[in-house]
């Protein structure tokens, strides 16, 4: 049996984007590191791009009659 992955929450990969960004901003970077590092940023910024997606359709509004109602542009599509 393999183990399931689970992806981490955006807390974490917000931190690690901020380790990755610390890490490319090193001057003795060697330029095969910093193409890692950016390419690892940007696997982990399509994952927070996803998750607040996810979030974004979740997330409620209060309507004029006091009702709660999904958020949306109003068109209908969430």
């Amino acid at each position: 049996m393999g183990k399931e992955k689970t992806e981490p929450g955006l807390e974490e990969n917000f931190a690690r984007l901020e380790a990755l960004l610390e890490e490319l901003e090193r001057e003795d970077i060697s330029l095969e590191d910093a193409f890692r590092t950016y390419s690892e940023g940007m696997k982990v910024l399509k994952q927070c791009n996803g998750q607040i997606d996810r979030v974004e359709k979740k997330v409620l509004k209060l309507g004029e009659a006091g009702q709660l109602e999904e958020f949306g542009d109003g068109s209908g599509n969430v």
